[in-house]
């Protein structure tokens, strides 16, 4: 199982009142919010590995070369040569290294990569994995990672963790019409205003699933536009030439990683030894995390059994 980490405690931080607080005020609703989660996640599926996928760096500067809208109007404070600071609210800020913290201390495995996002990493480990995949997000970009073939589906958190939905490859026929390995093209055509992508003008999700249904892939529509011989319409030509530059960079941006080198880790959820149970017992009394982080441990624990 392979955690968007960062979709998830966003989803924590304003799924949980911001009156739950630690013993000395400070807010814990994303740290505790994010622990039930682990809790209901690893009940509900029973996973025998366990993976928190960290966006190391949000913006990647290689993404933002290619189309520099991408995610801008997320950006608090532009760093020359580093990480850009993300605009994301202060309480939770505060709390993310806390969430580091007990996910270190559950053995839960925090994976990053250096320029690259969370979705690189959970996409190398799903290219790469021999075993079933569950990948938890509340990212539909992440859909192109769907593959029936190989046990590889999305737990999609976007109606709430009461109504999880498991996205296979029917899910994604049915919701749009093509296949999970058609995903990213049809995102590209589409775009995406929350990440800063235009896609192409005139082209909606009906009409890119047609022209995919109709020619494959976006190489093959694109090779349809230029094609004079071909049926498409001088309407939707001009469409494609028109986002010919775009085009052209948008399927890099777009398509997560599936080959980065990552360094080595120990993902099996394991019973936790007792200097683990003691540095636990601290953390949740010094932090007032409760019952959320009990159940993390016993959901833990019984898929340790």
């Amino acid at each position: 199982m392979l955690l968007d980490s960062a979709s998830l405690y966003f989803r924590a931080f304003y799924g949980v009142p911001d009156t739950v607080t630690a013993p000395d005020g400070s807010p814990v609703n994303a740290v505790r919010g994010f622990l039930d989660i682990i809790a209901k996640l690893v009940t509900d599926f029973a996973p025998d590995e366990l993976v928190a996928c960290w966006d190391d760096d949000w913006r990647p500067r290689w993404r933002v070369e290619l189309i520099p809208s991408y995610k801008a109007h997320r950006v608090a404070e532009l760093v020359p040569g580093g990480v850009d600071v993300e605009e994301v609210p202060a309480p939770l800020v505060a709390q993310v290294p806390l969430i580091r913290e007990v996910l270190d201390a559950l053995s839960v495995p925090v994976v990053g990569a250096a320029e690259h996002e969370a979705d690189d990493v959970i996409g190398t480990l799903a290219a790469t994995s021999r075993r079933p995949v569950d990948v938890v997000t509340g990212d539909r970009d992440l859909f192109q990672l769907v593959d029936d073939s190989r046990d590889v589906r999305i737990v999609y958190t976007a109606r709430g963790m009461s109504n999880l939905e498991v996205v296979t490859e029917a899910t994604v026929r049915s919701k749009y019409g093509i296949g999970g390995a058609q995903y990213a093209d049809f995102a590209t055509m589409r775009g995406d205003t929350s990440d800063g992508l235009p896609g192409v003008a005139g082209v909606g999700e009906k009409t890119a699933a047609a022209l995919l249904a109709e020619y494959g892939d976006l190489p093959g529509i694109i090779a349809a536009a230029e094609d004079p011989a071909s049926a498409m319409k001088p309407a939707m030509r001009a469409r494609f030439a028109a986002a010919a530059g775009y085009l052209e960079v948008a399927p890099r941006v777009v398509e997560v990683a599936r080959d980065l080198e990552l360094a080595p880790f120990e993902a099996s959820i394991r019973r936790l030894p007792e200097e683990q149970r003691a540095r636990l017992g601290e953390l949740g009394a010094a932090w007032g995390l409760g019952g959320s982080l009990d159940r993390a441990v016993a959901a833990l624990e019984n898929a340790s059994a």
